[in-house]
């Protein structure tokens, strides 16, 4: 006969110190991550740690409330070494000394590193809630590869505590499954928002277009500042399938935003490892039967990943060089393991039907001191080859990375960078030969890229991509052109042109976005548009205006494009302190002359021979 599992459990009951006590020389011990930690059982481990030697600590990178690494470095190893499950470079100082501490794995990998004994856990630290009526604890806040780690290990001490919630999913462990009971209450670890900044701000309004209705997202813990939450507001029957569940998922929960009704899989369901947040949080997981918590090899397996309709992971990059290298490190608001579970997501989410992977990165440091888009990543670890780099997005605007070339990767990066170091990096790129020398460095790179004059509409069924041009659209600029009718190019440049060279159009389109704009109209899939329309001013100083030139593919045209790139421009040039337009065209060409006339000013215009001038001064209101 067994026993009754409630007289087990008293029978396995101990205090902290005499639990540690059974650890043994030489032995492996893993303790239980992220918010999940049994920071009693840690404490515990450390005040005893002279007692040891040669004992073998396995975790995720943690913020250390109680610092192992301090005593691993006074003993030299002796006592402690400390081996991090993490997938980061360890760039930040405070890690920078432990980095000899890490190994670098996919999340997903973790648990069958265990489980098949190939690193065996002869020790596993972990923290539940009080077991149910039947004996089931659930390992709350943390199941993650936490649960692999417990049914792999040969001896499980579990800390209980009250104050972690239950949460539905394979997160459970049985009375019967762990051998040390250690009853200690007290209060979770608790993670703050990301704080908000004005980099977060405008990469929030990027990103976030990009976002479907219906989409599963999976959010780096940092990649959800109040802007960003506004932003999501916008979207209907979004689903979740991440790592960890946070305050800013719990709030889209709470505004309906989030339904989980169309993710393709786990319908109805919040799926993730983790959570990570505050008190209300873990109260709002609490038995909540949307909720679901798996472990990492099946969050974070990408062939799971990819089955959800229109997965996006939005992640955030520490830094990137210039030909799609990721590397990336975690900090107080944007918990470790989820750099190393980051390719998981980026390799499952672009495999989706209608899928995208975000890289997120503000281009300098807090103090704009430093670029975070470098030549080289040199000692900074690869956490994303560039081969699975898709979207990436700074303050500076988007570009996808997905199919370009490195000098369209070069060109792609440098726009993403502050202009303070535009001029650096294109240097170096030349001096790496990752452009060709031939290739200049356009105005457009000095200047800020005006995202707030993006936009999408539906025409005739389509959607059409408004857009200022950016360096690397010079070859789609130069395919429109080659489209063109012969009598569009007659029309666009006043005489008949075969060859649109690369170094003709960068002369044509050196934008600052100020005195010098050109807006593009784009139709198919991001990132592998095709231009079918382009409207631009160049800025005349002596009489500050701005001359004004269009041209609108032979499919697309009476469709209203012509018009919507003219208001684009005109309200730019009013903004950006321009007094008027003026517009040369041939006589006979009436679409043009009547895209001019078709603005809210009054038009002044003077044929001679067979060319119009047209002029309009802002100031002037029909």
């Amino acid at each position: 006969m067994t026993n009754y599992w409630a007289d087990d459990y008293v029978d396995k009951k101990k205090d902290g110190p005499d639990a540690i006590a059974m650890i043994k020389r030489g032995q492996r011990v893993f303790i239980g991550s992220n918010c999940g930690e049994p920071q009693y059982l840690v404490k515990c481990l450390a005040d005893k740690a002279f007692r040891f030697t040669d004992l073998e600590i396995v975790r995720t990178m943690s913020q250390e409330r109680t610092s192992l690494s301090t005593i691993a470095n006074k003993s030299d190893d002796q006592t402690l070494n400390i081996r991090s499950l993490y997938l980061g470079s360890a760039a930040p100082r405070a890690f920078a000394t432990n980095r000899r501490f890490l190994t670098p794995i996919n999340l997903s990998a973790v648990p069958r590193l265990f489980k098949s004994r190939r690193m065996p856990i002869h020790v596993a630290l972990i923290q539940v809630a009080p077991p149910d009526d039947f004996g089931w604890m659930s390992l709350g806040v943390s199941v993650d590869i936490t649960l692999a780690a417990a049914q792999s290990a040969d001896l499980v001490i579990a800390q209980v505590n009250p104050r972690m919630p239950t949460i539905i999913g394979r997160s459970v462990l049985h009375v019967n499954d762990v051998d040390v009971v250690v009853e200690y209450e007290e209060p979770l670890l608790e993670v703050s928002p990301p704080p908000e900044t004005a980099a977060a701000e405008e990469i929030s309004l990027a990103t976030y277009r990009l976002i479907e209705d219906g989409s599963t997202l999976h959010l780096d813990p940092g990649a959800t500042p109040p802007s960003a939450l506004i932003a999501l507001r916008k979207k209907k029957d979004l689903g979740i399938h991440t790592e960890y569940v946070t305050d800013g998922i719990m709030r889209l929960v709470a505004e309906g935003v989030v339904t989980n009704r169309k993710k393709g899989l786990n319908e109805g369901k919040i799926v993730a490892s983790s959570a990570m947040g505050s008190e209300d949080l873990y109260e709002f997981l609490n038995n909540n039967l949307s909720i679901d918590f798996q472990p990492s090899d099946y969050v974070n397996d990408p062939s799971i990943i990819s089955q959800h309709n229109k997965m996006v992971s939005i992640s955030i990059a520490e830094a990137i060089d210039l030909t799609g290298q990721v590397a990336a490190d975690a900090f107080r608001h944007n918990n470790y393991i989820g750099v190393t579970g980051m390719l998981d997501f980026v390799r499952g989410s672009v495999r989706s039907e209608g899928g995208k992977s975000i890289l997120i990165i503000s281009s300098t440091d807090k103090d704009g001191a430093v670029s975070r888009i470098v030549p080289r990543l040199n000692d900074l670890a690869v956490v994303v080859p560039r081969g699975d780099v898709d979207y990436v997005a700074s303050e500076f605007g988007m570009v996808r990375l997905f199919g370009k070339s490195i000098q369209e990767r070069a060109m792609a990066m440098i726009s993403l960078a502050h202009p303070d170091f535009r001029d650096e990096l294109f240097a170096k790129a030349k001096e790496m030969e990752l452009v060709s020398h031939s290739v200049s460095l356009s105005e457009s790179l000095h200047g800020v890229y005006p995202v707030h004059l993006e936009e999408v509409r539906e025409l005739g069924g389509q959607t059409v991509t408004f857009r200022p041009a950016k360096q690397v659209d010079l070859r789609r600029i130069q395919e429109h052109f080659y489209s063109l009718d012969r009598e569009d190019v007659v029309s666009r440049f006043f005489h008949m042109r075969t060859k649109f060279l690369r170094d003709d159009l960068e002369g044509v389109y050196q934008m600052d976005y100020v005195k010098d704009l050109t807006i593009i109209a784009l139709v198919g899939e991001i990132g592998f548009q095709d231009v079918v329309g382009v409207g631009s001013y160049v800025y005349e100083e002596p009489s500050n205006m701005a001359e004004v030139a269009f041209s609108i593919s032979k499919d697309w045209q009476k469709r209203g494009l012509g018009k919507i790139l003219m208001t684009k421009l005109a309200d730019a040039a009013v903004k950006n302190g321009i007094s008027g337009f003026v517009a040369f065209t041939k006589i006979a060409n009436s679409g043009m002359i009547k895209l001019f006339n078709s603005l809210p000013y009054v038009v002044h215009s003077k044929n001679e021979a067979n060319m119009a001038t047209l002029k309009c001064k802002f100031d002037e209101v029909k």
